[in-house]
């Protein structure tokens, strides 16, 4: 009976293979499509393959675009003075569904040197900020040190995002690099 739903297996597969999918949801999902909605199968898969096809990365920041420039880095409305360096650019999608920033963007791919010299290029094109949005962790932390050392002699500002307690956890449920992190970065009030 395996052999008999071999095609069907595969699909499951490749569905376990995204992030979040178990095996359960995968079987679920590769059952809907399959048996009680062709129609939806078909504009996914046609929409993957548009996608595919399509997209890629900025030649500026490093985000998704179906040009070479995406439309972040053609908005001249944008603040210029300010940039947002990200892990992916997931997280640029992230920040623009809500609004949250409205400056320029670099994705941080890796610490080689031809990221660290377009990083540079951007910022002696007229940042005065470089704002760190990545995750809190001690590999980041000395990410963070080593571009603020690389781009010292151009006397930008440097700041990360604020770090802390989220709203509605307890203390108890918080770990102990962002709890010592709130602390030390408390507000006065």
């Amino acid at each position: 009976m395996r052999h008999s739903l071999e095609k069907f297996n595969r699909l499951v597969q490749a569905l376990e293979a995204l992030p979040t999918i178990g095996s359960k949801s995968a079987t679920r999902l590769a059952y809907h499509m399959i048996m009680n909605d062709n129609f939806t199968a078909i504009k996914i898969a046609h929409a993957i393959e548009n996608a595919l096809g399509s997209l890629k990365k900025c030649i500026s920041c490093g985000g998704m675009s179906e040009d070479e420039l995406c439309a972040i880095c053609c908005d001249e409305g944008r603040n210029q003075q300010v940039l947002c360096i990200v892990e992916s650019a997931k997280d640029i999608l992230t920040m623009e569904e809500h609004a949250l920033f409205d400056g320029r963007y670099f994705v941080l791919d890796a610490l080689d040197e031809h990221d660290v010299t377009h990083l540079r290029s951007m910022v002696e094109s007229g940042i005065e900020e470089v704002i760190f949005a990545l995750t809190p962790s001690i590999a980041n932390d000395a990410v963070i040190l080593f571009i603020e050392d690389k781009l010292e002699d151009l006397h930008v500002n440097f700041s990360r995002i604020a770090q802390g307690v989220p709203t509605g956890v307890s203390l108890e449920n918080i770990d102990m690099l962002s709890l010592s992190r709130a602390l030390k970065d408390r507000v006065k009030i």
